[in-house]
């Protein structure tokens, strides 16, 4: 069959329509992949090639309030395999596990594993000298990474705030684990590119990614308080040998943490060596156990803000014991401290006369105040396990459970809560959330990326309340069961507590946790310390024995620490025995050797210089020191 011409004409066009067609969407394509998906490609072509080495960042260091490190990095190089590039697995294996000190057969088996890269075990985190060792071998497929270790360089302090990381530098516990996150940062690497077959590709550069290293966090922590405080718990562990000991520093007036401590403590480089009861719990913010005479200070505050006693005006009569609901309470002294005014009874930590004012308030009012307090629930303090304690439940609060909770038997509280709630007591009635993370600060530029500031959580009581407060507080530690914290020239109000430990429902013969809160100044508080030590051996155990003297060293150095400038306008001493009183230093300034023999003071001099004149003297004149005191005495020859 003949075509035509016009037919062939048609069929010609439109198969070139077609193959311009076809030509077109060929060259579209391939504007597209070269274009639009060449980096994409190229990048994931790259990323087939690519062999990483990693590079980790630098964990950001802890620091103190004044900067002072507490928790920081040291270079620990780890060894990196790139099974394919070794050529000889046998020699290499054979000289890796002599320096690494492993079975040449393991290492073996990590060198020829069918992975794009290995990480070697025991080539984690090696001393510099190591691998200094390692590349000196020179060996095909083998590479040093750059990596860290954390490290604590005094040691045990602060153990149970900082807690430890572990062998990826990841937080397990304390702060370390609170700010894991922002402590952290990011991995970076050296990346080269490989053929198949494992080996490098020719004129392909290494790309290398910077690690982010981490923020570094500064807490509210003083070194100079904490130094005291460790140095004054181990001298009590030394001493008492107790199950444990707690101490808390706080600033009442913003809820900053100062220092923080407790015993038995650890290691964080070795927190294996320990059992896992003693890193695992920090007994600040954990343990809850009774108060004792502590939480005094909180029934003392609701009877004095709902206007239900006088401190000065109204009595008590203490028999020694009272009888509530066919209950006998008993005081701590056989016999009773007889009649008494309120502020008397504060000091002397009697317990009827407290039983007395939680009976004047009534359940509902005194556990109000309680959860106001701040007691029965969390602080919200920026550390892990922190505890709720307990209360008891109003519908089963009766007479006698409203008489014991007045003098702090049968709840039980944390410490963080107890310092918080006292805090709340004499810094003017503010309860605030307590805190010890500071600032994040950002490594390379030094700007703030976060910082805590006070937070107000509510008023408990009046400004007017907590002035009362103080004063009767102030008068426990110079007039009343305090005495043991008193420090010369500073204003120190506190409270004692002697509490029974109590297991399985019932108290326990002579096992008990002894404590005391105290602060200062007392007309301007700016440090509230609490101690606890639990079942102290060989001892009566009393808060006023034990805890008081440990506190009154610890705030006297803290104060001085802090810049708190000694004052004489505290509330004289009472001495009791077996205390003797102090001696007011005279001024010795202008008298002759001579004169001085006709003074019949118990002191001993220390005297330098030349001459028969004093023209200078230490302590100060006016200053009170004990009998058998040494004073520096400095001789010249006068006017």
């Amino acid at each position: 069959m003949r075509v035509s011409n016009v037919t062939v004409r048609k069929r010609l066009m439109i198969a070139l329509f077609v193959g311009i067609l076809t030509f077109l969407i060929i060259d579209v394509r391939l504007g597209y992949v070269q274009f639009i998906l060449g980096d994409m490609l190229t990048d994931g072509a790259k990323g087939l090639w690519s062999r990483n080495i990693p590079f980790e960042p630098e964990r950001g260091k802890i620091v103190d309030r004044n900067g002072v490190p507490l928790a920081t990095n040291i270079s620990a190089p780890t060894v990196y395999v790139i099974p394919r590039q070794v050529k000889d697995p046998a020699t290499t294996a054979e000289k890796l596990a002599a320096v690494l000190d492993m079975p040449k057969d393991k290492a073996y088996r990590e060198i020829t594993k069918g992975a794009s890269s290995v990480r070697i075990k025991e080539g984690r985190k090696i001393s510099h000298e190591k691998a200094k060792e390692i590349r000196a071998l020179d060996l095909e497929g083998v590479y040093i990474g750059e990596d860290s270790k954390r490290h604590y360089p005094n040691g045990s302090y602060l153990s149970h705030v900082l807690g430890f990381t572990g062998v990826d530098n990841q937080g397990l516990m304390g702060l370390e684990k609170y700010y894991d996150k922002e402590l952290s940062g990011e991995r970076g690497a050296v990346k080269f590119f490989a053929d198949a077959k494992g080996k490098r590709m020719k004129g392909m550069a290494d790309d290398y990614e910077h690690p982010v290293n981490g923020l570094d966090l500064k807490l509210t922590i003083d070194s100079r308080i904490e130094t005291i405080i460790e140095r004054e718990l181990d001298i009590a562990e030394a001493k008492y040998n107790p199950d444990g000991i707690v101490a808390i520093a706080m600033k009442p007036n913003s809820g900053e943490i100062l220092g923080m401590s407790s015993r038995p403590t650890f290691d964080p480089a070795n927190f294996r060596n320990v059992p896992q009861e003693v890193y695992n719990r920090n007994l600040p913010v954990w343990s809850t156990y009774e108060p004792g005479s502590t939480f005094k200070i909180i029934t003392l505050a609701a009877a004095l803000n709902e206007g239900k006693i006088d401190l000065e005006k109204d009595h008590f009569h203490d028999s020694g014991s009272v009888q509530v609901a066919g209950a006998r309470l008993k005081c701590w002294k056989r016999g009773g401290h007889g009649s008494q005014t309120m502020l008397e009874v504060v000091q002397n930590s009697c317990n009827p006369g407290f039983v007395k004012m939680g009976d004047l308030l009534g359940k509902d009012k005194l556990f109000k105040y309680i959860k106001d307090f701040g007691f029965g629930q969390k602080t919200g303090i920026d550390l892990q396990g922190e505890g709720t304690g307990i209360l008891f439940n109003l519908d089963r609060v009766g007479p006698v459970e409203q008489a014991t909770t007045a003098f702090g038997q049968g709840v039980s509280v944390t410490p963080i809560q107890q310092v918080t709630a006292v805090s709340a007591a004499i810094n003017g009635g503010i309860l605030y959330k307590p805190f010890i993370a500071k600032e994040l600060i950002d490594p390379v530029t030094k700007e703030v990326v976060m910082r805590n500031t006070p937070v107000e959580k509510r008023r408990v009581i009046t400004e007017e309340t907590s002035k009362e407060i103080r004063h009767a507080l102030e008068s426990v530690v110079a007039e009343g069961t305090g005495g043991k914290a008193f420090v010369e020239g500073y204003r120190v109000g506190g409270k004692t507590g002697t509490a029974q430990k109590a297991q399985g429902g019932r108290y326990l013969e002579n096992n008990y946790i002894v404590s005391f809160i105290g602060f200062a100044p007392a007309d301007d508080p700016q440090i509230v310390i609490y101690v606890a030590v639990d079942n102290p051996k060989g001892v009566t155990a009393f808060g006023g024995t034990i805890s008081a003297p440990i506190v009154g060293n610890i705030m006297k150095d803290s104060l001085s620490a802090m810049g708190i400038e000694p004052r004489k306008d505290q509330i004289e001493k009472e001495i009791k025995w077996p205390d003797t009183p102090l001696l007011t230093l005279p001024d010795f300034v202008g008298m002759s050797k001579s004169e001085l023999m006709e003074q019949m003071i118990n002191l001993k001099v220390d005297a330098s210089g030349e001459g028969d004149i004093v023209v200078r003297q230490s302590p100060d004149p006016g200053t009170k020191v004990k009998e058998g005191s040494k004073v520096r005495l400095y001789f010249g020859k006068g006017d």
